[in-house]
Formats: C-alpha cells, sequence, structure tokens
C-alpha cells in the first residue's frame, strides 16, 4: 500500500488529538451500544419521515424528537473530565435525562406552537426549561470546552444584567425565569435558526459524510491527490494543498482534516525536505480552506443560507472564486519555496496510478458531481444529500471492495450518531447567543451605534468586525462569530455603504474561519505543529504568511460582488483575471521567488506583495498604480533577479531548472 493509501497511524497524533469516541464506544455493555445504534437509525428514519413529508410532523416535536435521539449520545461520547476513560454514571444520569426531557417536550409541541404552554405561570414547565438549559450548556462544556461554555453562558443570561451594562450595550431588564424561558422555547433562540437548520439541513449532510468516510471516500481523495500531484516539485506539498482541499469539501471541519489528512501529509513532507514548522503550517491552512470549499462548506454555510434567506446553491456558486484564489495561492507560495530549495517530487514507485486509482473510487466522483447539480442546477436544497446518499449506496453496489455490507452497517450509524451528537453539542448552545440578544433587543442598538462610531467610515466599521471575528474565531467559536456579526455588523455595513447582503455576510464567515490560523491562538496551526513535532508560534506565523491571501480575499469581494458571481458576468472575468495576477506577485513577494521569473532580490519582494495587492484590489486607480509598480522591478532584471536562479521555470514541473 502507499503512503497515500494508509489509514492515519494514531501514533502520528498527540495524545490529546485522537479520537476517543470510539474507544468510548467500545468500552460500553453490549446493551448500550445496540440502543446507540437504534437511537441513530430512528434519527435517520425521523429525518426522512420528516424532510420527505411522509407523516406530517410539527416543526417543534420533529426538534424535540432528534434531541431525544442524539443528544445523550454527546454525553456518552464525550467525557465528563479527562480521566472518565470509559461511561460512567456521570455519563448516564445527563444522557438518560436529556433523552426524557426531549421526549416529553416533543410530546407537548402543540401545546408550544399555539402558546398554550406558560412556563413563567406553571412553575413546573420553567423547571423543565432549566433542566434542559443546564443540560445543553453540559453539552457545550463538553463539546468546546470552558471558555465556549462561559461565553454562551454570559451571552446567553445577558438578559438577567443588561440594565447594568453602558450605552449602546444597555438592555431592558429580564428575569432569571424569562430569560431561561425565551431560551429554551423561543423561535427566537433554541427553536429558531440554528437547531432548524441542524434538524431540516445539515443532518442530510452528516448522514452523507458518514456513508462516504464508511465506504473509504477519505482514502481514495488523498491517493487522488497523490496520484495528480505526487510527481510535482514539492510533490507532498501540494498533495497537502489538494487532499486537505477534497477532505474538507466534505468534512466541513477544519480540525477534523487537520487531523485525518495532516497525519498522512505533515509526515511525507517532512520526508521530501520541507521543514516541520512549514509543513504544519501548510497543513493548517489547507484544512482552513477546506471549510470553505464547496459544495459541502460545513455548518456556518447552512445557517448563512437560512439567516440571509438565500439558496444554499447560490451560496455554493458565489463560494467558488475565493476557494479557487485561495487554493492557488497555497499552490504559488508552495511552488515557489520547492523551486528556491530544489525539492523534487517522489519517486514514481512510491506513487499510485491516476487510472487505477480513478477505477477504484469513481462512485465518489459521481456523488460528488450530483451534490453539485442537485444543489446548483436541481436546486433540491435540503433534500439533495439525501438522494445523494442513496446514489452512493447504489453505486457502491457495483464495486464490491466498496459495497456496503451489513457488518459495515454498525459503523455506518455510529458515525451518523457521532457526527449528529457533536454538532448538536456546538451549535445547540450558540442559539442562546443569538436569544440573549435578540431578548434585549440589544443587537439593532449595537448596529446603530457602530454606523455612529464610523462616522461615515466603513475602514473603523470594518476593522470593528474583523476584531470581533478573530477574537470569538480564535476560541474556537466560528458559528457563534458569525451568529454575533450578523446581527450587528451586517446591518451596519448595509446602512453605511449598501454593500451587497451575501457579501457581507460571506466577508463575515471568511474572517472568523481564518481564526484558525491567526496567531497568537491559531489553533488549527498549533494543532498540526503537534503532528509535525514544530513550534506552535513558528508554525502560526508561516500559516498566517502561507494564506495571506484569506484575509484579503473577503476585503476584495466586499467591494466587488462580482467576485462572488453579484455582478456582471464580464467584471466577474476582468477581476478574476486579475486576482489570479495578484496572487501570484503576492506569493512571489512571500516566498522570494516568482512563477515564471526566477528568484528575486530582497528589496523587490515588498514590492512585488504590496504590488500584488493593489492589483487585486477592485479599483482602478490603485491597480494601474500597482501594475507600474511590478513592471518596473520586472523591467530592471538585472537589479532585481538572484543572479545563478533567473532561470525562469514552469509550475509543477518534476524538478527545478
Amino acid at each position: 500500500m502507499t503512503q497515500a493509501a494508509r489509514q492515519p497511524d494514531p501514533a502520528d497524533i498527540p495524545d490529546e488529538f485522537v479520537d476517543r469516541t470510539y474507544q468510548r464506544y467500545q468500552s460500553m455493555p453490549l446493551p448500550v451500544r445496540i440502543t446507540m445504534l437504534a437511537m441513530s437509525l430512528t434519527g435517520v428514519m425521523l429525518a426522512v419521515v420528516y424532510v420527505f413529508g411522509v407523516v406530517p410532523l410539527l416543526d417543534i416535536t420533529y426538534y424535540f424528537l432528534l434531541m431525544a435521539m442524539y443528544l445523550p449520545l454527546a454525553y456518552l461520547l464525550l467525557p465528563a473530565h479527562k480521566r472518565e476513560r470509559q461511561v460512567s454514571w456521570l455519563s448516564y444520569l445527563p444522557a438518560l435525562a436529556v433523552f426524557g426531557l426531549a421526549l416529553f417536550l416533543a410530546s407537548q409541541g402543540r401545546a408550544i406552537v399555539y402558546q398554550t404552554w406558560v412556563p413563567v405561570s406553571e412553575p413546573w414547565q420553567l423547571w423543565v426549561a432549566a433542566a434542559l438549559f443546564v443540560l445543553i450548556l453540559e453539552a457545550a462544556r463538553r463539546s468546546g470546552g470552558l471558555i465556549f461554555l462561559t461565553i454562551v453562558l454570559v451571552l446567553g443570561l445577558y438578559p438577567i444584567f443588561a440594565d447594568l451594562m453602558p450605552g449602546m450595550l444597555w438592555g431592558p431588564p429580564s428575569s432569571l425565569a424569562r430569560t431561561i424561558a425565551f431560551n429554551v422555547y423561543s423561535g427566537d433562540a433554541m427553536l429558531g435558526i440554528v437547531t432548524r437548520v441542524v434538524a431540516e439541513t445539515i443532518i442530510g449532510f452528516l448522514i452523507l459524510a458518514a456513508l462516504l468516510v464508511s465506504t473509504g471516500a477519505a482514502d481514495f481523495f488523498l491517493k487522488l491527490a497523490m496520484a495528480l500531484m505526487g510527481r510535482a516539485r514539492g510533490g507532498p506539498a501540494k498533495v497537502s494543498v489538494l487532499a486537505s482541499g477534497f477532505f474538507g469539501s466534505l468534512s466541513g471541519s477544519i480540525f477534523g482534516n487537520v487531523v485525518s489528512t495532516g497525519s498522512v501529509t505533515i509526515p511525507s513532507m517532512k520526508r521530501a525536505g520541507f521543514p516541520g514548522y512549514y509543513a504544519g503550517a501548510l497543513e493548517s491552512c489547507a484544512s482552513t480552506g477546506g471549510m470553505l470549499m464547496p459544495p459541502v462548506m460545513g455548518a456556518l454555510a447552512f445557517i448563512m443560507a437560512d439567516f440571509t434567506n438565500t439558496e444554499y446553491g447560490v451560496i455554493v456558486i458565489a463560494a467558488i472564486i475565493p476557494s479557487l484564489l485561495y487554493f492557488f495561492g497555497l499552490y504559488c507560495h508552495v511552488d515557489g519555496y520547492a523551486a528556491k530549495a530544489d525539492l523534487k517530487g517522489l519517486p514514481e514507485v512510491e506513487l499510485p496510478s491516476v487510472r487505477k486509482t480513478l477505477l477504484e473510487g469513481w462512485p465518489f466522483l459521481v456523488v460528488l458531481v450530483f451534490l453539485v447539480w442537485g444543489l446548483v442546477v436541481m436546486r433540491w436544497e435540503r433534500l439533495t444529500p439525501f438522494y445523494a446518499s442513496g446514489l452512493l449506496i447504489l453505486l457502491t453496489c457495483f464495486k464490491k471492495e466498496l459495497m456496503i455490507r451489513p457488518s459495515k452497517i454498525p459503523e455506518i450509524l455510529f458515525q451518523i450518531g457521532k457526527l449528529l451528537s457533536q454538532t448538536m453539542g456546538l451549535l445547540l448552545p450558540t442559539s442562546f447567543i443569538l436569544g440573549g440578544l435578540m431578548a434585549t433587543g440589544v443587537a439593532p442598538a449595537i448596529a446603530s451605534e457602530l454606523v455612529r462610531m464610523g462616522g461615515g467610515s466603513i475602514v473603523l466599521v470594518l476593522a470593528i468586525g474583523i476584531g470581533v471575528c478573530l477574537i470569538f474565531g480564535m476560541l474556537g467559536m466560528i458559528v457563534a462569530a458569525y451568529l454575533m456579526l450578523a446581527l450587528t455588523l451586517a446591518p451596519a455595513l448595509e446602512q453605511m455603504a449598501g454593500l451587497n447582503i451575501l457579501a457581507i455576510h460571506l466577508f463575515i464567515a471568511y474572517y472568523a474561519t481564518l481564526a484558525a490560523i491567526t496567531p497568537p491562538v491559531a489553533l488549527a496551526a498549533f494543532l498540526a505543529s503537534r503532528i509535525s513535532d514544530s513550534d506552535p508560534l513558528q508554525t502560526s506565523l508561516h500559516a498566517a504568511r502561507l494564506g495571506i491571501v484569506l484575509y484579503f480575499i473577503p476585503i476584495f469581494f466586499l467591494f466587488e460582488p462580482a467576485l462572488i458571481f453579484q455582478g456582471p458576468l464580464y467584471l466577474t472575468a476582468i477581476w478574476f483575471a486579475l486576482n489570479v495576477l495578484a496572487i501570484v506577485l503576492i506569493a512571489g513577494g512571500s516566498e522570494g521567488r516568482l512563477m515564471g521569473f526566477g528568484q528575486v532580490r530582497n528589496w523587490a519582494r515588498p514590492v512585488l506583495f504590496i504590488g500584488g495587492l493593489l492589483i487585486g484590489f477592485p479599483e482602478l486607480v490603485s491597480t494601474l498604480i500597482g501594475m507600474t509598480a511590478v513592471t518596473l522591478v520586472l523591467a530592471m532584471r538585472q537589479f532585481s533577479q538572484v543572479r545563478g536562479a533567473s532561470l525562469p521555470y514552469t509550475a509543477g514541473n518534476g524538478a527545478s531548472k
């Protein structure tokens, strides 16, 4: 088996990042495991029945039934504390409690909908809400840690002390009872946008993801990337870029992507001659970009579609050019470094055959194409992943090694249960943040104050928004950052400058995501540094440098929506071409080696870098200034080029010239 084909070795991964959920599952008594699989299967059947309208179900009833099936699994699969290696009563008790409470509330769905359910005047109804509130907070602690729990708790209970806050943060006071009841029973909080997206849209994609993982899709895409890019100069690094893009598009998880693909690609890059910090930085950048890669872009994109009332297919199309530019930027960086360091591709004997790889895994490519077609062309929205799952099951019947045999069904149900329980554990608590902001009415006040503070300067308002995005994103709260700024920053930007609403929301999403590679707390880079055995800060600094394109692309499409297909196609073509040129220049200035030109002198590097930024910014004067500066540098070849490294080269060849 080739290096690309082998499964990640847990020995390559630091102990604290190894997925222990399956080990906990295996340690449970057989009746508990069977019950867990039955609950996972029941959740899938509920989703099919509800989404396809087989049996009429109230939305709220369906939401609580799904919580009853999957929230208990979060307590069983995630430990109460570090020393709880096997499931104890600290996990069984909350699992049983949330199962009973969610089932009971599902039976009261009609009363909640028709507002005959009055928790403030009925103490026992309030106690039910309080119990569920606390249990979901415990799921937040297990899924996201103490910092995540603290932020959710403070913002969720914000109405209690809102009257004590100054200025734009002031809100009318509320009691603890009313705040908890609002958080649990309101359509503006737990029964609103976040739960709706999880229960109606994300669940289908997670079922598809579980099927793909169980049938070997991750292994296939890693082999395909190796077959396509392994021969190229700096091949292992280019494999990392391509494989993480493929896998991230399926998983929608930055950190899962780092561990899954990084455990293979990082050691491979180090063996090829890349320093550990560079290998870790590149993998963290590629994995971060994978979360933004269509067609499956993670929970954030689904929430954005619901929040902006935009078809998900439109968001998929909008993300195409930014994703291509970002991964092209990573490719240019890698190619420049490999050329400068004279790093060759991998030997032919270590590479899988492209033809053989495609013959082995063609069903996965067909399913991906079908997924895009269903989302973009047919606009089936939430039905698409269910159709794609059915197609995958059908196609695997034609491949003996991929066929879903009865022995694989428990693994698939386990994967579905794990993905849904962890997703609920992370996302449901963020609905309390929405509840806290909506109950006080403080969100529009903050938006108005941002406009006033900006004093007509959109740059200042953007800087504030970027700062909030990075702070929350550094804490791993990407969805929370988006929700807060979608309520506050987005209305302010629309009011101030009349910017395209989809561009605004994508801008927020991108900046919340890139916090994963932004020092000083770059979680994706820190995780990758543990696998690459490199200094975390050094790795994160190089991650920010390699992923520099992601810091500017959102600003570019914010001011020129044609880059996300929200404008005339001729402008899309013009600015896409200019941004491709800009990225070549930015990468050349960053790495000190310009594609098609050769190695450049140190004084010319900042000129190329800044010139690239000016060319890419969608404004005619700045673009012309950037082109003039770059042209002068390239024209003075005898002064700007390093002698002895002047031969031009073609990106992707097997060896440096």
